[in-house]
């Protein structure tokens, strides 16, 4: 079936969209919506320090670690039902986490959490590229997808904070629930089931197998970012890729592989996990920094921080839909490669950043996020275009652990960078803690007090913006290269890249209604996105 006698979507797949939004925000929501319930969750549960730690990141590593185990799944069992069980499962473990009694059910709550948004995040996305077979349409709401998820991240942190104002901490759980309550109503009701109709058998082994390839290597990246260099976490991401090979291995050898390598005959598949994971790398590598800016270098206090840190989405918001309509007119090659150039520009500008530099820093964010999320919008359509239908949910469980695997390494790699600048400038100062980090420097100042504190707060200060100088002059430098190779090996392949396989997974629910006006169903994802 060619894109010319593809079916548009009306008002139905646009409505289906819009309700497939929820869970997605709210997946992307719950990775920073414990930031303010912190303080109360210590008073309440009374955590160990390495338990705290597990209550943060519990929730990241299990998601991570399933997105390609739940991709494979919704492709065999059906996407909408797996999206069903997930929504469940999210719904149950926020409850569970809402009310938890100790430290241990918190966190064994969060690990639920991420199993259900493992199975949340692939299945939203995989449903969008079955229920928009016009090419046009695809691009828009793919672009409305990676504006939304990029949103709800910001958006967690200020929701969070807003609620505990008036409400206990297990509130910031508690929201999801009406949410995912909602979904299973209306899902069976508006979104088709869609699913591969020959998958073959589940490979069981192969899970343990893709789990063990990508936990140790997130958890030893991120924990390489925040605690800087040590053999055990260098260790653990050796393991990670060894047990990566032998999953590789595997799949090639098998018929019934979880990943089908079908997937990579497409040029176009294999490079949108490629960029897509090198804009992840950028995204989260300019979080780290900025988000410590607002905090420990203007001061600010953490519910100020993210209100000012949602300045940015403003734009973030907009520019996702404009670029997926400009690349239906220009080769998509030279648009991916333009979000590339504004992203550089946007960490250009942080290279002028001072110690009270809050309106570059908020502009450099601005257009940094505004090309990352339309290179991400678009490598992400190109993949999911030459992607078969019926894999759908494989191609986006790959796409979202690409995401996962760059912003580890850009947290990793970019927060050492600006650590080694760090420590450099504060070399001999002490006391020792100021030299290890801003966090550090700022307590030790707050001990010290009068002028001796001012000063040594100064210091830190200058030596923090020194380091993010030099991560913004590197990552510029990095996205610049991605732009000329994505123009180079990407161009002339026309505005929407190679063509898609043709769709073979057939829904198991009925269809739009044909009396629908497409035109007015295209227009409602405007009201979507807002």
């Amino acid at each position: 079936m060619t894109n010319s006698a593809a079916r548009r979507a009306g008002r139905r797949e646009w409505t289906a969209f819009t309700v497939l939004l929820l869970p997605l925000l709210l997946v992307s929501m719950d990775v920073s919506v414990l930031y303010f319930a912190v303080p109360s969750i210590t008073r309440e549960l009374d955590p160990t320090a390495t338990q705290q730690l597990w209550i943060f990141d519990s929730y990241g590593f299990a998601l991570a670690g399933l997105l390609i185990t739940m991709g494979s799944l919704g492709d065999r069992i059906g996407r909408r039902k797996l999206l069903l069980l997930g929504a469940g499962a999210f719904g149950l473990a926020s409850v569970a986490a809402a009310y938890a009694q100790s430290a241990e059910m918190l966190i064994a709550a969060r690990v639920l959490l991420g199993v259900g948004g493992a199975t949340l995040m692939p299945s939203t996305m995989a449903l969008v590229r079955n229920l928009f077979q016009d090419d046009a349409q695809r691009s828009k709401a793919v672009g409305i997808w990676s504006a939304a998820m990029a949103g709800g991240v910001a958006l967690g942190s200020v929701f969070s904070g807003l609620l505990l104002e008036h409400f206990w901490w297990g509130s910031v759980f508690l929201v999801n629930v009406p949410a995912m309550v909602l979904l299973l109503v209306l899902a069976p009701v508006l979104v088709p089931e869609f699913k591969d109709p020959a998958p073959g058998r589940f490979d069981l082994l192969s899970v343990p197998l893709s789990t063990g390839a990508v936990l140790p290597v997130v958890y030893g990246l991120k924990e390489l970012a925040a605690e800087g260099f040590e053999a055990r976490y260098a260790a653990c991401i050796a393991a990670g890729l060894a047990v990566g090979a032998l999953f590789v291995l595997r799949q090639r050898r098998r018929r019934d592989a979880m990943i089908d390598r079908a997937l990579f005959r497409h040029r176009g598949f294999g490079a949108g996990i490629g960029l897509n994971t090198v804009a992840a790398f950028g995204m989260m590598g300019s979080a780290y920094f900025s988000t410590q800016y607002l905090q420990s270098v203007l001061g600010m206090a953490p519910l100020e921080a993210a209100l000012w840190s949602l300045a940015p989405s403003v734009a973030v918001g907009a520019t996702a839909p404009i670029a997926t309509g400009v690349a239906r007119k220009v080769d998509r090659a030279y648009v991916i490669a333009a979000g590339f150039a504004l992203a550089a520009a946007g960490f250009v500008l942080l290279t002028g950043v001072g110690t009270d530099s809050l309106w570059l820093v908020l502009a450099g964010c601005a257009v940094l996020a505004s090309g990352m999320v339309t290179v991400m919008a678009l490598v992400s359509d190109m993949a999911l275009a030459t992607a078969p239908a019926e894999k759908a949910g494989s191609a986006a469980s790959l796409l979202e652990t690409g995401q996962e695997f760059g912003g580890a390494l850009g947290m990793a790699a970019l927060g050492s960078l600006g650590t080694a600048v760090y420590r450099s400038d504060l070399a001999g100062v002490e006391p020792a803690a100021a030299r290890e980090t801003l966090g550090g420097a700022v307590a030790a100042a707050g001990q010290l007090g009068g002028r001796a504190g001012d000063t040594l707060l100064a210091l830190a200060r200058e030596a923090f913006v020194h380091g993010m100088q030099y991560m913004a002059f590197g990552t510029a430098a990095l996205l610049l290269a991605t732009a000329v190779v994505t123009a180079s090996l990407l161009r002339d392949r026309g505005a929407q890249g190679d063509p898609a396989t043709p769709p073979t997974a057939t829904p198991t629910a009925p269809a739009t209604d044909p009396a629908a006006d497409p035109a007015d169903g295209a227009a409602r994802p405007t009201h979507a996105a807002c």
